[in-house]
């Protein structure tokens, strides 16, 4: 039966403000409820035989999937009815839950602490019938023993707040999802959606590669000289002059050939005429990034350990929820890992130092306790995302852990620890080299103390090291080099630097990337180019409608002010009912006018090489749920269809023959022979290219 949600105060804002003891439940059967199995066993090991703990598998309630499921009413009484109905596949859970609360005495609802989680707990507490007076929300930032008993000690009352910011949240995306998607439907095709912040997303995407195409590049020039000191060399570029008059350095621009012709012809004239005009030399500190919050940790695990923005999330939930340790049992390894607060507790700084000292001494622990700036539309509801107990050291956790885990608990792990460390220490040079009036320069660095280093050397920069110069030196000329550059159009973006330009523009919450960025690629509006992104024809059709229909909704700006509201919402300075009606009818005006003005708009599928053997037409190359696949366009008369072989550059190790890429359905790639079946080769990866063979 569908559960209406209406714009009134919630009679859970009116229970009492009690904080329990754990004393006063003593003796009685407790049931704690949490969405995950793996938390579950985690909660279970340190709460002890007292406790029952439940997962409720997710979520257990939520909007239909076959309609609208969102009633708006603005008649002199505004209102807003959710229509929620218990999700599909959960009667046995359900039940179990059911059971659970009728065996019990009290219950607690430990979903997880952000706003998604206070609205499955809201959910639970609807569904399940409980009595205010018998239930209480708890919440902790990490799975540990201390953590967890202090959370049962504060326990609270569900923050309403918090659960209609996210039910504001879930009613914007269904009333933009669940709205646009059908004009799509029937101007372009079937299976495509539109989404308030991943159409966002698809248009920064799109903009990019306009601005590559628009893009014209520029030749310049760049003019090096190796010079000698004794029996060192190093060397300098070409920077400009030196004003015979007032003194001051003018940067001259090598635009063309002849531009870096002259310098070289100069250079080859005055080859004895190059001196030390001035040297600086000074230090340089370099200071350890903060913690990770949910995007940096994003960025990082994409840059370093080649994970997208999906599996940075599963394999973070996992080491959060609890993993089964040697001589531990089921141990949470991080701390909460949906966060936007470089924050660090009390305790958990004073392990690290207490950590630091004992292992590198002194000299490597900062001198005083490392403040890191919270951005400015920080929530900052949770800390950053460090490990649960810093004497964890990675390789002590190695023969427990997936590789997967492993390597990202690893990061987490450095990255805190560095981020209470002492900077980095490096003696830097700077050089003015002078042949008449033309001016070179050149700079050395040199690491002089690893300081945080030591643990993160992610950071770590080159040394480049320059002979012991100074003012006057006469230097020998060994050679010039003139090089042709173009400038570059801007890059596409990786998922790296997508998260981090969404995270810079306000768009969406960092938990929702991973899911944003999931949908934009299996919707077929983005494909990648190795490991950047590029819009593909549906893409960029679908953002140009979207744009000419709907872009005071579909924009950066508009996005970005939404989750302000949001943030208001929570924090209990807006309704929720009235950011929803005072968006609804102006954007339902939008609807009614883009359905009667767009046109049908066709697009050609892509003709390939591969010729039907049943009629002789070239076959197109088209998208079903799995990915791409061959059909004849002669469809219904030759109806003959096959797979899409992507042929990579790799040949098959075993027979010579290409190696082709296709996808599972679980939409991992993996590598096979052309030669199928007749050749049995089939990898995960692509073979390694033997040096020898290619020389």
């Amino acid at each position: 039966m569908a559960e209406k949600t209406l714009a009134k105060k919630s009679p859970i804002k009116k229970m009492p403000a009690k904080k329990l003891s754990t004393k006063k439940n003593t003796g009685k059967k407790i049931l704690v409820i949490v969405e995950s199995p793996a938390k579950a066993k985690t909660l279970n090991k340190i709460l002890g035989k007292k406790y029952t703990v439940i997962a409720s598998v997710g979520h257990v309630r939520d909007l239909p999937k076959s309609k609208f499921g969102i009633e708006i009413k603005n008649n002199g009484v505004q209102e807003v009815n959710m229509q929620y109905i218990t999700v599909r596949g959960k009667t046995d859970t359900i039940k179990k839950l059911r059971d659970g609360v009728k065996n019990s005495d009290f219950v607690y609802l430990a979903t997880d602490p952000d706003r998604e989680g206070e609205a499955i707990a809201w959910h639970l507490f609807i569904l399940l019938k409980l009595d205010k007076n018998k239930a209480k929300r708890i919440s902790f930032n990490e799975i540990t023993k201390t953590a967890v008993q202090n959370s049962v000690k504060g326990a609270r009352d569900i923050n309403m707040n918090l659960v209609d910011a996210q039910q504001a949240r879930r009613a914007l995306d269904r009333i933009v999802g669940y709205k646009i998607s059908p004009i799509l439907w029937h101007k372009i095709h079937g299976g495509l959606s539109a989404g308030r912040v991943q159409s966002v997303a698809v248009k920064i995407i799109c903009d990019r590669e306009l601005e590559r195409e628009n893009f014209i590049a520029t030749e310049y020039w760049s003019v090096d000289v190796v010079l000698k000191l004794k029996n060192n060399k190093f060397t300098a570029s070409f920077f400009g002059v030196i004003n015979a008059e007032n003194k001051k350095e003018e940067k001259i621009e090598l635009n063309n050939e002849d531009d870096a012709k002259k310098i070289l012809d100069f250079i080859d004239k005055n080859k004895d005429s190059f001196y030390v005009a001035e040297v600086k030399k000074s230090s340089r500190v370099s200071k350890a990034h903060p913690p990770f919050i949910t995007s940096s940790l994003q960025q990082e695990a994409a840059k370093l350990l080649g994970f997208n923005t999906a599996k940075t999330m599963r394999v973070a939930q996992q080491l959060y929820e609890g993993i089964k340790i040697e001589k531990e049992g089921n141990v949470g390894l991080i701390s909460y890992i949906r966060t936007d607060s470089v924050r660090v507790s009390d305790e958990a700084y004073e392990q690290a130092k207490k950590f630091i000292l004992e292992r590198y001494g002194q000299e490597y622990l900062a001198k005083s306790r490392p403040v890191y700036k919270i951005k400015e539309n920080a929530q900052d509801a949770h800390e950053a995302i460090r490990p649960t107990d810093v004497n964890r050291e990675p390789d002590i956790l190695k023969n427990s852990l997936s590789s997967e885990q492993y390597k990202l608990y690893k990061l987490i792990w450095q990255r805190f620890v560095a981020s209470q460390m002492a900077p980095a220490d490096y003696d830097t040079q700077s050089v003015k080299i002078l042949n008449n009036n033309y001016l070179f320069k050149t700079s050395g660095s040199v690491l002089k103390f690893n300081g945080y280093l030591v643990v993160y050397e992610n950071n770590k920069e080159k040394n480049i090291s320059l002979p012991e110069l100074k003012s006057d030196d006469k230097l020998k000329f060994e050679k010039s080099d003139a090089q042709q550059h173009f400038t570059q159009p801007p890059a596409r973006f990786t998922e790296a630097t997508l998260v981090k330009t969404l995270e810079e523009l306000g768009i969406g919450r960092p938990s929702t990337y991973a899911t944003i960025i999931s949908n934009i690629k299996q919707r077929n509006y983005v494909a990648k180019d190795g490991k950047a992104f590029y819009p593909t024809e549906l893409g960029k059709i679908v953002n140009q409608l979207l744009e000419q229909n709907f872009n005071q909704i579909v924009n950066v700006d508009f996005t970005f002010k939404m989750e302000l509201l949001l943030d208001k919402i929570e924090i209990g300075k807006v309704k929720w009912t009235a950011i929803l009606i005072d968006f609804y009818f102006p954007f339902m005006d939008l609807v009614h006018e883009a359905e009667s003005k767009i046109d049908q708009v066709s697009i050609s599928d892509e003709i390939s090489d591969v010729v039907c053997e049943k009629c002789g037409r070239n076959m197109v190359i088209k998208r079903g749920r799995y990915g791409k696949f061959l059909a004849c366009p002669g469809f219904p008369e030759c109806k003959n269809m096959k797979p899409y072989l992507q042929v990579s550059d790799f040949s098959c190790p075993k027979c010579g023959k290409k190696l082709v890429i296709k996808r599972t359905r679980k939409r991992n790639f993996f590598y096979i022979c052309e030669n199928s079946p007749e050749c049995d080769f089939i990898s995960w990866k692509a073979p390694k290219v033997d040096s020898k063979k290619t020389e």
